[in-house]
């Protein structure tokens, strides 16, 4: 009876020895990830030795060219932006540490969207965990977009509103009765192994296209993300919103109207390239087999349409992380992209033509042409040219009105050299 008391006296002993040693190695394991939460160095941040110091002690008080520069917008911008954004993205203080303050999410957001740096890159640079990077990064987009989006990237809804954007175009240049110019940005994504081919477009990676409708000072009126880059040209316009709003006759387009200085009636029309379809409200050149007058018309047309791709130009340019393969999942790649272009027409709206340096200059009396310094960019752009098969009659007529338009009554004078010049 002792040995069996002693034998159950000893395995007791045991059990609270075993106990107590289970207890020490799960404390070891949480005071190392604590540890690891908490490496001092990364609370540091606030204490002038992060990223964020520096830009807002240093470059924002003595150097503010340096602070756009790397912001991609003035000191007053970025301000007026903070404050549309603090409300959504600021967090609470806790007992345990302090938030990482609502300037420095926007910062490192702004940062990721102007060089497209890896986020163990500015994990370093920051002083900010990759795991917390890639939850602010994201919510500060979807934030942006969210704030600015009804006021900085909208459509005319009435024929008034269409109006003014025709007469911009005809002011700046020299294309009347024109609504917007239309193209297509391949956007290259790293997509999900499961996907296959389903995004690997004709030029030889992964994509998803950026659609876009600009007026004629460079602003994005309508966009369209997420069609997968292996949908031909034709079906990425015939899958938009605008396509379908355009055939529905929903979108308030003003009548037909008499051409300047002529008799010539002619309808309301949008100006694209060869990748899209002819139609009674889509103008494109003619064909290679062009006439003089038809070389004219692709002239007029290309130098109006310009301001679509030098959209595409500065938009890639001033955020270079559309330059790269993204590696994020598609849906955070279409909100990424959408909130580019409303920051686009946000800065430009508050920055006026200094936003708008490097553009493509047309000096119309020396018949010459300065590219914009976005063209030395390596990036991708537009869509694959179309091949369908003979445009209907009625939007045949309607391009050849333009065309007897700008040979006669609408005439310019450098015309004539500038299509000997430029090769049209």
């Amino acid at each position: 009876m002792e040995m069996e008391n002693l034998i159950k006296c000893q395995i007791s002993v045991l059990s609270i020895i075993f106990a107590l040693k289970r207890r020490q190695l799960k404390n070891r394991r949480n005071q190392k990830a604590r540890r690891l939460w908490s490496r001092r160095w990364l609370q540091r941040r606030d204490e002038g030795y992060g990223m964020s110091s520096m830009i807002f002690n240093e470059l924002k008080c003595e150097d503010p060219v340096s602070f756009q520069n790397y912001t991609r917008m003035s000191v007053s911008v970025f301000e007026k932006l903070l404050h549309a954004v603090e409300p959504i993205i600021t967090k609470q203080d806790t007992v345990l540490r302090e938030s990482i303050s609502v300037r420095t999410r926007l910062l490192l957001t702004l940062r990721y969207l102007a060089t497209g740096e890896r986020y163990i890159n500015l994990h370093y640079s920051f002083r900010i965990s990759v795991p917390a990077i890639s939850h602010i990064i994201p919510e500060t987009i979807n934030a942006i977009y969210a704030v600015l989006k009804d006021e900085y990237l909208r459509m005319p809804n009435s024929p008034e509103q269409w109006r003014i954007i025709s007469d911009g175009f005809y002011k700046l240049w020299n294309f009347p009765n024109c609504l917007g110019a239309l193209d297509g940005k391949h956007i290259s994504f790293r997509p999900r192994k499961e996907d296959g081919s389903l995004y690997f477009n004709y030029k030889g990676f992964n994509s998803i296209v950026l659609l876009a409708l600009v007026d004629s000072e460079y602003n994005f009126m309508y966009v369209d993300v997420g069609c997968n880059g292996r949908v031909s040209d034709g079906g990425v316009f015939a899958n938009s919103t605008l396509c379908s709003a355009i055939e529905n006759a929903t979108l308030n387009f003003p009548e037909e109207n008499v051409l300047p200085n002529s008799h010539r009636k002619a309808p309301y029309v949008i100006l694209s390239d060869e990748a899209f379809k002819l139609t009674n409200r889509m103008i494109k050149p003619y064909g290679q087999r062009s006439s003089t007058w038809e070389k004219v018309f692709n002239y007029r047309l290309s130098r109006a349409r310009r301001v679509v791709e030098n959209a595409f130009g500065i938009l890639a340019n001033k955020f270079q992380i559309l330059q790269r393969e993204i590696n994020l999942s598609v849906d955070k790649v279409q909100n990424l992209t959408l909130t580019c272009c409303v920051l686009h027409n946000f800065i430009k709206k508050n920055e006026g033509k200094v936003y708008l340096r490097g553009i493509d200059i047309e000096d119309t009396e020396n018949i010459t042409l300065r590219e914009g310094n976005w063209r030395l960019e390596v990036f991708t752009t537009g869509l694959e040219t179309h091949r369908s098969n003979r445009s209907a009659n009625v939007p045949m007529a309607i391009r050849d009105t333009f065309s007897n338009y700008f040979n006669e009554e609408g005439f310019v004078s450098w015309q004539w050299e500038a299509v000997k010049k430029f090769n049209f």
